[in-house]
């Protein structure tokens, strides 16, 4: 939202009124509470006639110091809120000093400092020793704004023909980059955007995002999040070149800033404040098959495709049944479509029987379709959101008659729960919770009166998913829940995982896929995932292929489409070579496989910091490496792999390598970052590079799915080592066995954790030839 027309002129419409004076400061429990006049204040006159915004600066954590602007403080204050601190709020003593530079306020390792010239309207925040400037609010930079603009202010008695806004603009510097703001599809640094957070199902190819997330992360080794789920209109750089400007409809804005140094630090600070990921079982790490959207399919197809993945060396550990489980205009009302499915507990039984699958997954969403066996309970009872004249809402689009689960109600969220416990008794073991984006906000009415149907909107995503989440750990166990999740706001990473959403099969697409993944995951999500081979339309080979590739170094992996089917003989009339779409799905599947004693250790610190396992961009490793805030086609996977997807036909591929030396997955060759390179790739590689001083441990090759011991005929490979480097050891549960070591003389410490035929590489490990021969350097 856009409130000047240029430097010199409001815009259209629009009446701003800016804090220019700072008139007095309160030191009160939390920190500073600022009287800020929209005029200054030179005469007793002048307090008379004008508008004033209070600005509280408090100490949160350490790290961590919010700052409340609000004008009207008798607006009510609705909710529903974020739920903060969710482990606990660490307890913080806020410290105040004054002197030359003006009123400080310091939270541990950040501070906030008030210029003390009244007139000055200048607050300052930075590291507490003094080390980093991070950002501020100069002049003009704190206001509110009446839209249409009032011409007497007399008219403001009654507001019921005026929006208000409250608004805040904090400096960009000079180079400094924007990171975040949930899963986007745009560009990777958000300087020079308009952007709206407003959950909205608009697939991948436009600004919507089905996962808007009011953090954002700076180059500058801090981040900011907005502490409101309702719609919040950003300007990065784009109203005003050199600043951030954050407005909301309503009295208050509140915000966090969150200090680093580092920006690992940063998501640190801002998971013990919204929330850490939890871990989720190795098993979900496995390949997961759909039989995609609309296609046709009944319990003989889902046989033919396991066998048929089986047929073709690929281990499917995760088998999931979309929409067409249940009969159509039924959606969602959790029965089998009983003449393609007529016995599904059985089924699913003889699947996990066989080894075809360990584990089957369903789809739902929060709308109950008026001809569905759900629906009538529901009305009935009061479990769906109604309109203000008291009718069920509901409207035709997706389902038709269709209502939405009122969630604020705990009846229904319990009816809720009991409806997935009757397929958890079937056998379903996870939940693709898809939808949750057009939540109304007009003209409705929750169960809970005390909420504003506005900030519903987003908020919906969160509790949609947690009552699923929990019904999940109430049924297995606390980490054996899985989501495959597609909206999402600030502390949905507490229960995962998500996937990209709706994204067409073509190489814009994947990309659009690599840039909304980065961008997530630098919201503090561990685990993402998208659909392999994109959802839309119908995959050339060529890009089925670089997408396995790519998907299958994600952290989570799914085959699923829309109306055709994503089994590999499908996409190109089952080539059998070694170059064709069935061998190399089974190729990057063994992969991942052997990288599990890799991946499951790195998840677990993964969760422990509320950092992304993969995709993670470039910056979080490598943040004083200017080049690498700008790296929106490759990420790391952990600490220690980078990868770079391959987006031509031809294979050739274009790719970055930080400082230091880096080892070819593939082939053992070294190259020597900083600097660009250029590769040319089979469908059996891309550019995975090893980082130096990397322990990496790999299970043995053939070993099918993702559950095995992580600790038994491993591969141990150094990557130019040197004493202290070390790789954890984990078990599929998760538990933590010990830690490999190279010790002074660059032996391996630690070999007493591993069992029976394990091996150790000094230079890289053993290469398959037939695959680094595919490899060229340009």
């Amino acid at each position: 939202m856009k409130l000047r027309d240029g430097m010199w002129l409001t815009a259209e419409g629009v009446r701003v009124e800016y804090a220019e004076d700072v008139h007095n400061i309160t030191q009160t429990e939390k920190g500073l509470s600022l009287l800020c006049p929209t005029r200054k204040i030179i005469s007793r006159g002048d307090t008379l006639n004008q508008s004033t915004l209070t600005i509280d600066i408090e100490a949160a954590s350490d790290g961590i110091i919010s700052v409340e602007t609000t004008h009207w403080a008798g607006a009510a204050v609705k909710g529903p809120h974020f739920d903060l601190f969710p482990d606990g709020q660490p307890k913080i003593e806020p410290q105040v000093s004054k002197g030359g530079k003006g009123t400080t306020l310091s939270a541990g390792a950040l501070s906030a400092t008030i210029h003390p010239d009244q007139h000055t309207f200048d607050i300052r925040f930075h590291s507490t020793d003094g080390s980093h400037a991070l950002t501020s609010l100069l002049g003009r930079s704190v206001g509110l704004a009446y839209s249409p603009a009032p011409s007497n202010p007399m008219q403001t008695g009654d507001m019921r023909d005026f929006k208000h806004y409250v608004f805040t603009q904090t400096t960009l510097g000079i180079g400094e980059s924007v990171h975040g703001l949930g899963e986007r599809f745009g560009a990777f640094n958000k300087v020079g955007q308009s952007l709206s957070l407003w959950n909205a199902d608009g697939g991948t190819s436009s600004e919507q995002a089905y996962k808007n997330v009011s953090f954002w992360l700076s180059s500058r080794g801090y981040g900011v999040f907005i502490d409101t789920p309702g719609k919040v209109e950003l300007e990065i750089g784009s109203e005003r070149c050199s600043r951030v400007q954050t407005s909301v409809e309503g009295q208050r804005l509140k915000w966090y800033v969150i200090y680093g140094p580092t920006p690992k630090d940063v998501l640190r600070r801002y998971a013990v404040l919204t929330g850490k990921p939890s871990m989720v079982p190795s098993w979900s790490f496995g390949l997961w098959l759909s039989t995609s959207f609309t296609t046709n399919y009944d319990e003989k197809t889902v046989n033919s495709f396991l066998e048929g993945m089986r047929e073709r060396d690929t281990q499917v550990d995760v088998f999931h049944y979309d929409c067409f489980w249940m009969k159509a205009f039924t959606w969602t009302d959790f029965v089998f479509d009983s003449e393609r499915f007529p016995d599904p507990k059985a089924q699913i039984s003889r699947l996990k029987e066989s080894g075809l699958v360990k584990k089957v997954c369903v789809w739902i969403n929060p709308y109950i379709a008026q001809h569905g066996a759900a629906f009538k309970t529901a009305a009935e009872k009061g479990y769906l959101l109604k309109r203000k004249n008291g009718d069920v809402w509901q409207w035709d689009l997706w389902q038709a008659g269709m209502g939405l689960v009122d969630f604020t109600n705990p009846d229904a969220a319990k009816w809720y729960v009991e409806c997935l416990n009757g397929l958890f008794d079937q056998g379903v073991d996870c939940i693709k919770t898809d939808f949750g984006e057009r939540i109304p906000t007009l003209d409705v009415e929750w169960f809970d009166k005390s909420v504003d149907a506005h900030k519903m909107h987003n908020y919906y995503a969160f509790i949609y998913n947690k009552v699923v989440y929990e019904a999940l750990q109430a049924r297995y166990g606390p980490s054996e829940a899985v989501l495959f999740a597609r909206s999402a706001c600030a502390g949905t990473q507490r229960f995962p995982l998500v996937w990209g959403g709706d994204c067409e099969s073509t190489p814009e697409a994947m990309a659009e896929s690599v840039r909304g993944g980065l961008g997530l995951g630098l919201c503090g999500f561990a685990f993402w995932s998208n659909d392999i081979g994109g959802f839309e339309g119908y995959p050339l080979p060529w890009i089925y292929k670089r997408w396995v590739a790519f998907g299958l170094l994600c952290s989570h992996s799914r085959l699923h489409g829309s109306s055709s089917y994503r089994v590999p003989w499908t996409i190109d009339g089952d080539d059998s070579s070694d170059e064709g779409c069935s061998r190399t799905l089974a190729r990057w599947t063994a992969l991942k496989t052997r990288l599990m004693p890799y991946l499951y250790a790195q998840a677990l610190k993964a969760v422990e910091n509320g950092w992304p396992l993969s995709l993670r961009a470039m910056c979080l490793e490598f943040p004083e490496d200017q080049t690498s805030w700008y790296l929106d086609r490759q990420f790391m996977v952990g600490d220690s792999l980078l990868a770079a997807p391959v987006f031509e036909e031809s294979g050739k591929v274009e790719f970055y390598l930080p400082k230091g030396r880096w080892t070819s997955f593939f082939t053992n060759q070294v190259r020597e970052g900083p600097g660009w390179f250029k590769e040319k790739h089979g469908f059996g590689s891309l550019p995975l590079y090893v980082r130096e001083n990397t322990v990496l441990v790999l299970g043995k090759p053939g070993v099918k799915g993702a559950v095995y011991d992580y600790a038994e005929d491993v591969e141990v490979c150094l990557y130019h080592t040197k004493e202290g480097a070390s790789a954890e050891l984990v078990d599929n549960q998760g538990k933590a066995l010990g830690t490999l070591k190279v010790g002074s003389n660059g032996e391996l410490e630690g070999k007493e954790l591993l069992k029976g035929s394990w091996t150790t590489y000094s230079n890289g490990r053993v290469v398959d030839e037939s695959c680094s021969k595919t490899i060229e350097w340009l």
